[in-house]
C-alpha cells in the first residue's frame, strides 16, 4: 500500500469499526455488506466504502466484507498485532481503574508498572502491580522496554513528568491531566480530557432542551 496521509477523523473511526467487527466475529458472522455495516453502525454505506478506500478496499465486489479478515486487517491497522507495553504515572482513582481494566491487556497493552509521588501508596497492591517512587521511572522505562507512558496525576505536575519520560526515549503519551503538554516532534500525545466529553454531552442536552421550548 502506498504512504497516503490519513485524515484524523478516518483513523477516530478505525476503533469502533473494529469494535463492532470483533462484535460481530463473536456472534459468528462470517460475511456482511457496507450497507449492513451501516445500519448497526449508524454510518452510511458510502463513509465506510470511503475510509475502507484508503486502506485498499477490504471488500469484493458483490461479495462484501468478510468479518474476520477485516476484523484482523483493522487491528493491523491499528498496531494490535503487537503488544504494547505502558506505566501508569499516578495511583489515584484514576490509574487504579486503568490498572485494573482487563480489556486493556485483551488487546495488547500490558501494564508493566505504576508510580506515584505520595508516600501512603508506595508498595501497595493495584491488582498485579506495586506501586513504585517516581524516583525509578527512568531505570524502569529503560529495563522494561516501554512504548506508552499514561500520565493520570494533576496537571501542576504533568509537564514535568512528560519532560522526564520522553528525555528517556518515550514516543508516545496517554494524557490524562487537563493541560497540554509541548513534546518534541516525533513524540505522539492522546489527551484525555474527561471534563471536555461532559461539557460537549452538556452542551447537547441543553441545546436540545432549548429547542423544545
Amino acid at each position: 500500500m502506498d504512504s497516503k496521509i490519513i485524515s484524523p477523523a478516518v483513523i477516530g473511526r478505525l476503533p469502533r469499526y473494529y469494535r463492532y467487527l470483533g462484535d460481530l466475529k463473536d456472534e459468528g458472522v462470517e460475511r456482511i455488506s457496507s450497507q449492513e455495516l451501516s445500519e448497526l453502525m449508524k454510518v452510511t454505506a458510502s463513509q465506510i466504502r470511503q475510509d475502507f478506500n484508503n486502506f485498499g478496499g477490504f471488500g469484493q465486489q458483490g461479495y462484501g466484507y468478510n468479518v474476520e479478515y477485516l476484523y484482523n486487517e483493522i487491528g493491523k491497522l491499528l498496531g494490535l498485532h503487537e503488544n504494547h507495553h505502558l506505566i501508569i504515572i499516578g495511583a489515584g482513582n484514576l490509574g487504579r481503574a486503568l490498572t485494573n481494566y482487563s480489556n486493556f491487556e485483551n488487546r495488547g497493552f500490558i501494564f508493566e508498572g505504576i508510580f506515584d509521588q505520595n508516600p501512603a501508596l508506595i508498595g501497595k497492591k493495584i491488582g498485579e502491580l506495586t506501586v513504585m517512587p517516581m524516583e525509578e521511572i527512568e531505570s524502569f522505562i529503560l529495563a522494561h522496554s516501554i512504548d506508552i507512558v499514561v500520565i493520570a496525576i494533576p496537571k501542576t505536575g504533568a509537564v514535568a513528568v512528560a519532560d522526564r519520560v520522553v528525555n528517556c526515549g518515550i514516543k508516545a503519551i496517554w494524557n490524562f491531566a487537563h493541560t497540554d503538554l509541548n513534546v518534541p516532534d516525533g513524540v505522539v500525545v492522546e489527551n484525555v480530557h474527561l471534563s471536555d466529553s461532559l461539557m460537549k454531552l452538556s452542551y447537547t442536552l441543553s441545546t436540545k432542551n432549548n429547542s423544545v421550548d
